[in-house]
């Protein structure tokens, strides 16, 4: 399998806190990996850096074979296209319609008629099963669970390659957060997404996720639900063997 994210001895600090010390980590390529860890371990940080919007101490960061650490600015905005990003509270402009959110990731960087704007609008509308009628609706007018399903289409705007999502699920009920997790298996399924997902939601990582990432000792330690079952880590087993995760990996075999 191809690796389309390779993080080698990524160093991480903010002051004298060190938040990643020779971090070592692989995304391949149709995977989903979801990426968990402790208060304060570093997992929207790992995101932020992997997409170039932290500086690291020490370290390289390649997706796509580019380094992005040392990539010109139109030398990343043009790697920027093979990607999309869903930030933890959607990011969206709030005096923009949701159409509007999304013509702008059009606007900025395609030359299209706004006639073919809006239709593309629209079918990203639909494609992450939202109503017609949202596209004319501002952000503050949707339920939680339509404004990630807004954010995301946005995301999809430029049809990435690679999708980002922070905490996905965050601030959802049980209902929402199910449709949402499996929206996103559909969408990976479908149009052949790799998908880096930061998380804290048990009920996703054993439901959807090809392989689990967990942040601890400011390293990360990957594999497989079944093999992150088996790791000796404390916190590890803590984590997925504490009852919320025996009753999630009961949710996972039954969407499974």
């Amino acid at each position: 399998m191809q690796a389309v994210i390779r993080i080698r001895g990524l160093v991480t600090r903010f002051g004298v806190q060190t938040v990643h010390a020779g971090l070592d980590l692989d995304v391949m390529r149709g995977e989903v990996l979801g990426v968990v860890g402790g208060s304060g371990s570093g997992k929207s940080v790992l995101l932020r850096t992997i997409i170039g919007l932290n500086k690291p101490v020490a370290g390289t960061v390649e997706v796509f074979g580019h380094d992005v650490l040392h990539l010109s600015d139109p030398e990343l905005r043009a790697l920027e296209k093979r990607w999309g990003v869903v930030f933890q509270e959607g990011a969206l402009f709030s005096s923009l319609s949701v159409a509007e959110n999304i013509k702008f990731a059009l606007r900025e960087n395609l030359y299209l008629t706004p006639e073919l704007m809006t239709g593309l609008a629209a079918s990203k509308i639909a494609l992450v099963g939202l109503p017609a009628d949202a596209g004319d609706k501002l952000p503050a007018q949707l339920s939680g669970g339509m404004r990630k399903r807004a954010a995301l289409a946005r995301a999809l705007a430029l049809d990435p390659e690679l999708l980002f999502l922070d905490e996905p699920t965050g601030g959802l009920d049980a209902i929402a957060a199910d449709a949402l997790d499996r929206l996103i298996k559909d969408l990976q399924t479908s149009l052949g997404l790799t998908v880096f997902l930061v998380t804290h939601d048990l009920d996703t990582l054993f439901s959807i996720c090809d392989r689990i990432a967990v942040l601890v000792d400011k390293r990360i330690r990957v594999g497989t639900p079944e093999q992150m079952l088996q790791d000796s880590h404390p916190w590890v087993r803590a984590y997925l063997q504490g009852p919320r995760g025996l009753a999630a990996q009961d949710v996972g075999r039954e969407r499974g």
